[in-house]
């Protein structure tokens, strides 16, 4: 009992503790002074990185590529450079890190994947920073590319982060890759509504509006005849694409209005019922 005693004295007496300290201390400082300087390192070329690209005009999309490869090389390096200086050694480390090459690789395949496939879209550019995009069901704005996920913001203010992986194997719907963006309005009217008559209200309707084309030319196209009513297609070119969803719904309630004013009969879905005489034959 009185050597345990002893031992545990010399391991956390005074002089160890002072001895520990003292060794320990300047390798924190040290380290935490290489990850400032890292830090500030970062900063400064973020600076530099944003002021060139405005000075070149550089493609936004390129940018944040740019921008998220540079600073996980610098946030890397910084973090070895502060462990070198806490005593740890990074050859060995490294080293292990092959010997375990596989464990590590099974455990970190899908951040790769995500990395992988995050090049890949910065390659392809199937879509950039701005476009309203569709995938998986999932509609919204890309705000922002990153080497692990593309962040889209939702129409009612939600941000999702994809990952990569799920984007680059997924088809993608941009609704901005091209200039312009086709608004199909849907509406049934009854069988004896004159159809002539509804595509010049509707023509009028959008004839002097500057929000929309007039080549290719907005067109007014028969969807199928029903028993009970006639569905019909309203097509018009949209001039910025970006604004689709908010012109269709004014679109639509103009439509509405403008047909109900004109008198057109728009029925409901109606079931008819009628009543059936059974007749009942008597046996004498």
């Amino acid at each position: 009992m009185k050597e345990i005693l002893q031992n545990l004295k010399m391991q956390f007496g005074p002089e160890s503790v002072a001895r520990f300290l003292g060794e320990s201390i300047p390798k924190c400082v040290g380290a935490a002074l290489v990850l400032t300087l890292f830090f500030v390192i970062w900063k400064m070329l973020e600076r530099s990185l944003n002021v060139l690209a405005r000075r070149i005009k550089l493609d936004p999309t390129l940018f944040s590529f740019i921008q998220s490869a540079s600073r996980a090389v610098i946030l890397v390096i910084g973090f070895l450079t502060a462990g070198k200086q806490l005593g740890f050694d990074i050859t060995s480390i490294l080293t292990s890190l092959g010997v375990a090459g596989l464990t590590v690789g099974f455990a970190a395949r899908d951040a790769l994947s995500n990395i992988i496939s995050g090049i890949f879209i910065f390659w392809d550019r199937p879509f950039v920073l701005g476009d309203l995009i569709e995938l998986n069901g999932q509609y919204g704005k890309v705000e922002k590319i990153t080497l692990r996920s593309t962040r889209v913001v939702t129409p009612d203010g939600k941000m999702l982060a994809i990952p990569n992986s799920a984007v680059i194997n997924s088809t993608v719907a941009s609704y901005t890759n091209f200039p312009n963006l086709r608004l199909d309005i849907h509406v049934t009217v009854a069988v004896r509504e004159d159809l002539g008559r509804l595509r010049s209200l509707f023509l009028e309707m959008v004839r002097d509006d500057p929000r929309f084309l007039k080549d290719p030319p907005p067109v007014m196209v028969v969807e199928a005849l029903n028993d009970y009513n006639i569905a019909l297609q309203f097509q018009v070119w949209a001039r910025d694409e970006k604004m689709h969803i908010s012109l269709r719904y004014e679109l639509r309630e103009k439509i509405f209005e403008t047909f109900r004013a004109a008198g057109v009969d728009m029925p409901y879905e109606t079931l008819k019922i009628e009543p059936l005489e059974i007749m009942h034959r008597t046996t004498s």
